[in-house]
């Protein structure tokens, strides 16, 4: 459906999410309630298909019973056009699979969060007696807020229902499925509880315990081998949190959790101080891998998924009714001893030669750890090659974060992939770029990844366009791509124009001059016109430009001129203000001038 199309007359669609097993699921907008809805709708060449409409129906009337807020809620459930469709709640944010990727090492209190809310989910859903059979992290929904909601119920199966629990047909992710699933068992509450060990162990290393260049190589290693330590891998995961993943994971139901709810209180006290010491776990028994029954034929089908591309297989029914071999003659019993033998190593050696030949897949090993992507390769018949080394924001220091020949792509056996290896994030140390000049810092800084800002302020001291100070201190440790630094830039001296000073008193001449910075030099002489204490005159006049330290003369009325031979022989007194640095100067040049004066009027007197 393309988007712009309104399904159903009510839902109009805005773009594929994804394409699943079943059914393809879209993003919608809800015409009558205007919110968005995640639309899931049965695929049209599987209509047709009895089988498949009964899965997609049981799925419908099992999950519309499950109320919880771990688990993505159902809005709508209807047929449009012959075609079964469900509507359910959109959760904004990424799923648990991506989560892992982009955020390991993920703190452990953090990873005991998350399980606390799968368990929940899960154990409210074995109490309305449904098993969710596929639990993975795809499957796991993390909202914008860190929520978990647990979400595709597509193959749950309500255990009340005969005509499917009777069926030994299994489907389910090979990567988290329970030994007794791929052995073609019966799904058990307790199968879902050792999916979420394998999720929890995900979650503590990054990576699934077992890899393999095909499904059925995979499900053989869930029912032979052990789980790898957690702690082998982080020393730092207490035991008790280990022993968890230990037991959720036992080979054999029995020894498992009886329940989510008794898992999620174990995974409560896990990080307790009280639980420090605790013995590791080990299973009381012994779980026997070779019992006498015939193994199911096992398949490899992959989930056609765009966000799913995780192997999964399919255990077919056993046939209850087989034909009894006839037992061989005694004295035949060692001829076919030998025929068996020679036709058994002859299918050997044509399966070595033919695995030796084909060409392999490489396999996903970004995020993973040098130890772990060796193994993985290994298991996949293939060799870490060059190693190199990079700075990188989005991968944790010491995983993968590319490899050549790329995912996916055929190469022949015991090829070398060449990996490149996180350095972690680059970390500058800035200098002291106070005095520099900022348009020559911010180039630099700028090409290194910084954000750089620029604040500009009026300096007497500094020069124009000279960083006056910065926001980061000299030697602090940052990521240029995470930092903005700010900078304080001179924009010169502050100018300003002095204003017409006629008829000012002396006092307000002094303080405006103190409060601009200005030097002043006062003069005085006699005046018809202006009365005596008021400015008369000023030197620069009134609107020109001056700034911090420049001089400003001004001339004081003494008043009319009380006789023309006074006036005649007056000599104009002068004084000058500064600023507080200059104090002592101006204070000296009054007194000489006062001396001046008074020996002048010494001189005519005695004239």
């Amino acid at each position: 459906m393309e988007p712009g199309y309104i399904f159903n007359g009510r839902y109009q669609i805005i773009s594929l999410l994804g394409e699943g097993g079943m059914a393809n699921v879209y993003l919608a907008n809800d015409l009558i309630l205007n919110r968005q809805v995640a639309l899931k709708v049965l695929r049209l060449d599987l209509r047709n298909d009895a089988n498949v409409m009964r899965h997609f129906q049981h799925e419908a009337h099992a999950v519309t019973e499950l109320v919880d807020p771990n688990i993505v809620t159902i809005y709508d459930v209807g047929e449009d056009h012959g075609l079964q469709y469900l509507v359910m709640e959109y959760v904004q944010g990424m799923d648990l699979k991506h989560y892992i990727k982009t955020h390991f090492p993920i703190p452990y209190q953090r990873v005991v969060d998350i399980m606390m809310q799968i368990t929940s989910a899960v154990q409210v859903a074995h109490e309305h007696h449904i098993i969710h059979r596929d639990l993975k992290p795809q499957n796991i929904l993390i909202d914008n807020t860190g929520h978990i909601k647990i979400t595709d119920f597509g193959i749950a199966v309500a255990l009340s229902e005969d005509s499917l629990t009777q069926t030994n047909s299994v489907l389910g992710s090979v990567h988290y499925l329970s030994p007794e699933q791929a052995r073609g068992g019966m799904a058990t509450p307790r199968s879902d509880i050792y999916s979420m060990g394998i999720i929890l162990y995900e979650m503590l290393t990054g990576s699934v315990p077992f890899e393999g260049e095909s499904a059925v190589s995979i499900a053989l290693k869930h029912f032979q081998n052990n789980i790898p330590s957690v702690r082998a891998f982080d020393h730092n995961i207490p035991q008790a949190l280990e022993n968890v993943v230990l037991k959720a994971t036992c080979k054999d139901a029995s020894e498992r959790y009886a329940s989510a709810a008794a898992m999620q209180a174990d995974l409560k006290t896990a990080l307790s101080p009280q639980r420090l010491h605790e013995a590791k776990f080990k299973p009381t028994r012994h779980y026997e891998t070779e019992e006498t029954k015939i193994i199911p034929d096992i398949s490899g089908v992959l989930l056609n998924n765009q966000h799913d591309l995780d192997k999964t297989i399919v255990s077919v029914k056993h046939h209850d009714k087989q034909s009894p071999a006839t037992p061989p003659k005694i004295h035949h019993r060692f001829r076919w001893l030998i025929l068996l033998t020679v036709l058994l190593i002859g299918v050997f050696t044509t399966i070595m030669l033919v695995l030796n030949n084909s060409e392999v897949k490489v396999p996903d090993i970004s995020g993973m750890t040098r130890s772990q992507a060796t193994n993985t390769l290994i298991d996949n018949r293939l060799q870490l090659g060059k190693v190199t080394y990079q700075n990188s924001y989005q991968v944790v220091k010491g995983r993968i974060i590319s490899i050549k020949p790329t995912e996916g792509k055929k190469v022949k056996p015991h090829t070398k992939i060449a990996v490149v290896l996180s350095k972690g994030a680059l970390k500058y140390r800035l200098a002291n770029y106070v005095g520099q000049p900022y348009d020559m810092v911010a180039k630099k800084l700028s090409k290194l990844g910084f954000a750089v800002e620029k604040i500009e302020a009026a300096s007497n001291i500094a020069g124009k366009g000279t960083i006056i100070s910065q926001s980061i201190t000299s030697g602090t440790k940052v990521m240029p791509k995470r930092t903005t630094i700010s900078f304080t830039v001179s924009s010169g001296r502050n100018v300003f124009a002095v204003p017409d000073l006629t008829n000012y008193t002396q006092r307000d001449v002094e303080n405006y001059a103190n409060t601009v910075g200005l030097t002043l030099v006062i003069n005085t002489a006699y005046s018809n016109s202006v009365p005596s204490g008021l400015v008369m005159g000023q030197s620069p006049v009134a609107n020109t430009n001056m700034s911090v330290g420049n001089l400003l003369t001004v001339t004081i009325s003494k008043g009319p001129a009380p006789n023309a031979h006074t006036a005649s022989s007056t000599i104009t007194s002068k004084r000058t203000y500064q600023n507080s640095s200059s104090a002592n100067s101006v204070l000296n040049n009054s007194r000489i001038n006062s001396a001046n004066i008074n020996n002048n009027s010494d001189l005519r007197r005695k004239e």
